[in-house]
């Protein structure tokens, strides 16, 4: 497939890589690879962060097969490209760390963004020692844990998702270096020391009612209900649609709409999302 890179190669991106295997800790030290390189901008599992902040991507780690896994992780999809490429325009990114399990596949990578070739790889054996590899091998193996390169929230116990309970640690390389708080599971350099946040349902129902105003083919969010799953969050909702709108059309785009908003802004997994229409409203 030939790829138009002159959209972000114009931009003069330095590209970083991260290369190590598979479950040695490349997520839980990316945020310190990348602030001692000055990069804001890291892409891991299909994710584009900046600061801590998910802006563009799909978590390859929602994937229901390894093989989609990995097509999410190296973007594959036409659409998927587009997102990431739009979003690095938009912030007029500089730097960017991409994380790979080889040299091939933070490559293709880069190769699938349009980006400029890599500059420099650090490998996890630059920055982790063998014991610390091994132990973070083991983690997921048998506790299947995965990291996360973001701040992490603390979800009420009843209301499930792929977080996990974080292992704060605070380090500092010098006197005069910038310290950072890692975790365990997701790392939190800024959030972390201002204790334990909480997602109630209602933080949920208030983000479909605020999608659902901008969509002016629905009058009204009447009813919303969430429901917990051990693959994720259920949304159901009731709506009053506005005479003259073609009504399968528009609820499925108001669908992935809502999907997109929840996941980008909680980081929970959204399973299933029904939508039912009980109502017309029309202007007199």
């Amino acid at each position: 497939m030939i790829i138009d890179s002159k959209l972000l190669v114009d931009q003069k991106i330095k590209v970083y890589a991260f290369v190590g295997p598979s479950g040695t800790g490349k997520s839980y030290r990316a945020q310190m690879v990348a602030s001692e390189k000055g990069i804001n901008f890291i892409i891991d599992d299909g994710l584009l962060v900046k600061e801590n902040e998910v802006i563009a991507g799909t978590s390859a780690k929602k994937a229901s097969t390894k093989v989609e896994t990995v097509r999410r992780a190296i973007f594959l999809r036409v659409e998927e490209q587009a997102e990431i490429r739009k979003a690095l325009k938009k912030y007029k990114a500089d730097k960017i760390l991409l994380l790979g399990t080889s040299d091939d596949m933070v490559r293709k990578i880069a190769e699938n963004l349009g980006l400029p070739k890599i500059s420099e790889t650090i490998y996890i054996k630059d920055v982790a020692t063998e014991e610390e590899m091994q132990t973070a091998k083991r983690i997921r193996q048998t506790e299947g844990k995965h990291v996360i390169p973001v701040p992490t929230f603390e979800i009420k116990k009843d209301f499930s998702g792929y977080m996990l309970d974080p292992l704060q640690i605070f380090k500092s390389k010098g006197k005069n270096a910038k310290p950072y708080i890692s975790e365990k599971s997701i790392i939190r350099p800024t959030f972390s020391y201002l204790g334990n946040f909480k997602i109630s349902d209602t933080v949920f129902r208030q983000i479909v009612e605020h999608v659902a105003k901008k969509v002016p083919a629905i009058h009204q969010a009447s009813k919303i209900r969430i429901d917990n799953y051990p693959n994720g969050m259920y949304v159901y909702m009731e709506v009053v649609v506005v005479y003259g709108y073609k009504i399968a059309q528009e609820l499925h785009e108001f669908k992935i709409k809502c999907k997109k908003e929840i996941e980008m802004l909680t980081a929970m997994n959204v399973e299933t999302i029904d939508i039912v229409a009980k109502g017309i409203y029309m202007d007199k």
